[in-house]
C-alpha cells in the first residue's frame, strides 16, 4: 500500500535570503539597501529574461517594506497604472516611498510613454544576469536540503541535462520528486527520480 503524501514541502515565500544570487550580487544589495531604507537613490530599476529572479526580487521586498511603491511587469502596465508610476517616481524624488520596479526590457527599449521611460532610467538600472548551472546546482540542493532532502551529484545533473533550467521550473521538480519519495517511503536516489519523472507531462 502507497502512503498517500501530505502537503508539507510547501515552496519558501520569497525572500532576500533565498534568492539566488549567482552574478547578480550587486543588484540584490541594492535592493537591500532599499528595504533597509539606507539607499540615497529612491528608483531602483530591474530587468531581465523570463526565470532571472526579478519577480522574487520584487516580492521580497515588499514582503520585508511594504511602503516600498512595487511595480513589476512594467511593459504591460495599461495607461492608469502607468500614470501611478509616474506619480510614484515623482514623489520619490521628493523624498517620498522608494520605488523599486521591474520589467523584461532596459528602459530605453520599453513601449511605454517618454516621460515614465526616461524617469525609470533617472534611477539605477540593473540587468539580472541568468544563473549558470552551477548555480542551479547550488539552488537544488539547498531547496532540497530545506525539504530534508539530499541530492547526489548524479541526481543534480540528471535534472540539470533532462529538465528545464529555469528555477520554477526546478522547484516544481523537486515537489514532484519529494511527494514521490514520500508516497513510497524510498531514499531520493536517480532510479527514483527517473521514476518520479517518467510520466511527467501526463499530470
Amino acid at each position: 500500500m502507497r502512503q498517500l503524501p501530505l502537503p508539507i514541502s510547501a515552496a519558501a515565500q520569497p525572500t532576500l535570503d533565498n534568492y539566488v544570487v549567482g552574478a547578480n550580487a550587486e543588484a540584490v544589495e541594492r535592493v537591500r539597501a532599499v528595504v533597509r531604507g539606507h539607499d540615497k537613490e529612491p528608483i531602483v530599476y530591474l530587468w531581465g529574461e523570463p526565470g532571472c529572479g526579478r519577480t522574487h526580487l520584487l516580492n521580497a521586498a515588499a514582503r520585508a517594506n511594504p511602503a516600498i511603491v512595487i511595480a513589476d511587469d512594467v511593459e504591460a502596465l495599461d495607461t492608469a497604472a502607468q500614470q501611478a508610476l509616474f506619480i510614484a517616481i515623482n514623489a520619490a524624488r521628493e523624498g517620498g516611498p522608494a520605488v523599486l520596479a521591474a520589467g523584461n526590457a532596459p528602459p530605453v527599449r520599453l513601449d511605454l510613454r517618454e516621460d515614465l521611460r526616461t524617469r525609470l532610467g533617472w534611477g539605477l538600472v540593473y540587468h539580472l544576469k541568468p544563473l549558470t548551472d552551477g548555480d542551479k546546482a547550488v539552488y537544488l540542493r539547498t531547496e532540497a536540503a530545506r525539504r530534508g532532502l539530499a541530492l547526489a551529484d548524479d541526481v543534480v545533473a540528471y535534472l540539470l541535462n533532462h529538465l528545464p533550467r529555469d528555477v520554477a521550473s526546478l522547484h516544481g521538480v523537486l515537489e514532484r520528486i519529494d511527494r514521490h519519495a514520500l508516497a513510497r517511503q524510498r531514499a531520493l536516489t536517480l532510479p527514483l527520480v527517473r521514476e518520479a519523472l517518467s510520466n511527467f507531462n501526463d499530470d
